[in-house]
């Protein structure tokens, strides 16, 4: 670095009389993960220069000149033309150099005036982030569709609900499929309630004071597409909470994932025999040939780990900064790449396998009544007739402490003799009549699963 002169690929120097150590390039150097967002820095870029223009600090020649050369440089950077050098400290810089390149210093150098790299990184970071939203959105829709194709096949089959991993009472094989709807839903709520608050424009703010050149920050927020402008110039370079509420949306979509992901690979052991999985979607063993492993499920399952990890990098990273901006938050950009990385992975092939499984209502439904799950019955029916409930759960406990001793099943018990009260309560125990007595919304009888699978599908579209 000359002495007094900006350094090649650096946005500063002049005060500096030797450049810095090699072991400093290497710790300071970011192209390596933030050149995926040159192409929005690039439009942030053209943003500004019709700001500047607004502003009186460009005439038309000028401003017709800059915008050919960030077209060139926006088609230079699609194509894979133009890459950072290994002397370019980080896109901000690499862009400027590759700007005044083709279109000379007197043109490509003042596009800085009135920014800052701080505003810049912030604004290019929302950018980016609202438009892998709308692309996981379309991602969790599909999983979504896939997820109400099975439930509403199924919605009316018997099958075992389970608390503690424990036969608890009769549900449909449709309410435990579309039971997964819901969290996913809830994220698609999640990811439209974050757009909100990340369509606000930190462009204008410059490194934590605003600027001084008369650019209207609301225009150029407007022209960027975002919804709102700042309203301090010190937060707005500090904000990162917009990238821990992605991450954390994207750690939540993980937990969902990964209790979908459990249950398949419990549905598919020979002990439950649930489903049956596509070939397209397992994989076999190297050692024994009969097996078929329900790997897309177990990554699921493991990558959420990997997902809860880059939030809690993000949210460690960022207690206790100081505000307005510190070189720490060039740490906000790995673990987000990753997380939207990680999600473009698991979410497709997680769409593939829910659509491919093949269940088995069949084996499913043999043992729905399976552990005494009909207990709940004869307490219900003993209330119905007028007992109360703390009494009518002692009744049937005895029951099913007879139906043990005796090896049973409740509905093979002479449930008289265990107590009188219970003489004719045979009629409530059955599957069917289980299920049937659960008809209000969001219950398990067939007809309330079908009902709220369709109003599944009507919360779905709204997010299409």
């Amino acid at each position: 670095m000359a002495e007094g002169r900006t350094g090649e690929g650096s946005l500063w120097g002049g005060r500096f009389e030797v450049p810095p150590a090699e072991a400093m390039v290497e710790l300071s150097r970011s192209t390596h993960f933030d050149w995926t967002l040159a192409p929005y820095d690039v439009a942030q870029g053209k943003a500004h220069a019709a700001a500047l223009l607004r502003a009186g600090l460009l005439d038309d020649a000028t401003y017709s000149a800059l915008n050919v050369g960030l077209d060139t440089l926006a088609e230079e950077v699609a194509s894979g033309s133009f890459i950072p050098a290994p002397t370019d400290e980080d896109v901000h810089g690499a862009l400027e150099r590759r700007l005044v390149e083709i279109t000379g210093e007197d043109v490509g150098g003042r596009l800085r005036a009135g920014r800052s790299r701080n505003d810049q990184v912030a604004t290019d970071l929302r950018l980016l982030l609202l438009d892998v939203a709308l692309s996981l959105r379309v991602e969790l829709v599909a999983l979504c569709e896939a997820l109400l194709d099975q439930a509403e096949r199924h919605h009316a089959d018997p099958a075992p609900g389970f608390t503690h991993l424990q036969h608890a009472q009769p549900v449909t094989l449709g309410h435990e499929i579309g039971k997964h709807v819901q969290p996913f839903l809830r994220d698609l709520s999640r990811l439209a309630d974050w757009r909100t608050r990340t369509s606000v424009s930190p462009m204008g703010a410059g490194a934590l004071a605003g600027n001084g050149l008369g650019l209207d920050p609301v225009a150029t927020a407007a022209d960027l597409g975002f919804a709102d402008s700042f309203a301090n110039s010190i937060d707005a370079v500090t904000d990162r909470d917009f990238v821990a509420e992605f991450l954390f949306i994207a750690a939540m979509i993980g937990v969902h994932l990964s209790r979908l992901g459990e249950e398949i690979c419990l549905w598919a052991t020979t002990e439950f025999g649930w489903v049956k999985l596509h070939d397209e979607f397992s994989t076999g063993s190297s050692i024994m040939p009969q097996k078929k492993n329900p790997d897309s499920a177990e990554l699921a399952r493991g990558k959420s780990g990997r997902l809860i990890g880059d939030l809690v990098s993000v949210l460690t990273m960022l207690k206790g900064l100081p505000f307005a901006y510190n070189r720490d938050l060039q740490e906000d950009k790995e673990p987000v790449f990753d997380a939207i990385a990680t999600l473009r992975l698991v979410l497709p092939a997680m769409t593939g396998t829910v659509a491919t499984l093949t269940f088995r209502p069949g084996v499913a439904g043999a043992t729905t009544a399976d552990g005494h799950a009909l207990a709940t019955e004869l307490a219900d029916w003993l209330v119905r007739r007028g007992m109360p409930f703390r009494q009518a759960h002692e009744v049937a406990g005895r029951a099913v402490k007879a139906a043990d001793e005796a090896g049973l099943a409740l509905w093979e018990l002479d449930l008289a003799d265990v107590d009188p009260v219970l003489d004719g309560a045979h009629e409530a125990l059955s599957v069917d009549a289980a299920l049937v007595a659960r008809d209000h919304p969001g219950g398990t009888a067939p007809s309330a699963v079908a009902e709220q699978l369709s109003q599944a599908r009507a919360a779905l579209a709204d997010f299409g």
